[in-house]
């Protein structure tokens, strides 16, 4: 199988084990993940905005390029597949984007929002199956009790990005449970961890991540895994009261597969 691969600006520069576990891990699963040729950074933050098009443009540029190929485009990065996901379903709904869009890209087709967003660990549910994935692990990770953190970026808007409940998320506990782990089920799973204030307000940051962390250890966890770059600095840097490891998602993937 083979899927066009957005990365992401930040998989380059400081989250290169999200991306390459991801890719090891891939192989392993008998998937191929070809990045796409010169895309460009998505802006990692979606444009409110109608009348904003310029910050829509290589998104688009990469969902074409992608259609093009005849391919699905795979993303990774929660803040990539948030933007990616909502522009495709601007050009797929909104007539006024479209058009403009379409004026100021002048591509050989016109793109109308025809390529499939998925993100990577939708892949292992619904392309690989967690109970296929089950049966690839040489590494169980029994014994260990882990606690996913969704964050904001991978649940909502729910009708446009169809991940998951956003109230209550299963995907990531399932994938855990199929690498032979326990998943801690805690309040603030989905809740946000403050990542896009902690410049302007630190305060807040460190208040929200505080809580995360509390709130998942009160559950028994030992580590958190997260599919965010941004969450991953924030509960790094800025819990400060209670602190856990925190790991990409990926990164226990390849463990639990040997190709770490």
């Amino acid at each position: 199988m083979i899927y066009s691969y957005y990365p992401g600006c930040t998989l380059k520069t400081k989250a290169k084990e999200l991306d390459r576990y991801a890719r090891s891990s891939a192989q392993a699963l008998g998937i191929e993940l070809a990045e796409l040729p010169e895309w460009q950074c998505c802006g990692a933050v979606y444009p409110m905005a109608r009348d904003e098009i310029a910050t829509r443009l290589s998104s688009v540029r990469a969902l074409a390029s992608a259609r093009d190929l005849g391919q699905d485009l795979v993303t990774l990065c929660s803040a990539c597949h948030h933007v990616i996901k909502r522009v495709n379903h601007d050009m797929a709904s909104d007539e006024d984007i479209r058009a403009k869009v379409n004026n100021y890209l002048d591509l050989p087709e016109p793109y109308a929002g025809e390529t499939r967003v998925i993100h990577y660990l939708e892949l292992l549910r619904d392309v690989v199956g967690f109970d296929e994935l089950k049966k690839k692990v040489v590494n169980p990770l029994k014994g260990r009790k882990i606690a996913a953190y969704y964050g904001c970026l991978l649940l909502r808007p729910s009708k446009e990005l169809g991940f998951d409940n956003p109230e209550n998320p299963s995907i990531m506990e399932d994938f855990i449970r199929a690498l032979g782990a326990e998943p801690a089920i805690y309040a603030y799973r989905n809740e946000c961890c403050g990542g896009y204030v902690t410049l302007e307000n630190n305060g807040l940051a460190q208040k929200k991540c505080n809580a995360i962390m509390a709130s998942a250890k009160d559950a028994g966890a030992e580590a958190v895994i997260t599919a965010c770059p941004l969450c991953m600095y924030n509960l790094d840097a800025n819990a400060t009261e209670e602190k856990l490891p925190v790991h990409y998602f990926t990164e226990l993937l390849a463990e639990a597969l040997g190709v770490k």
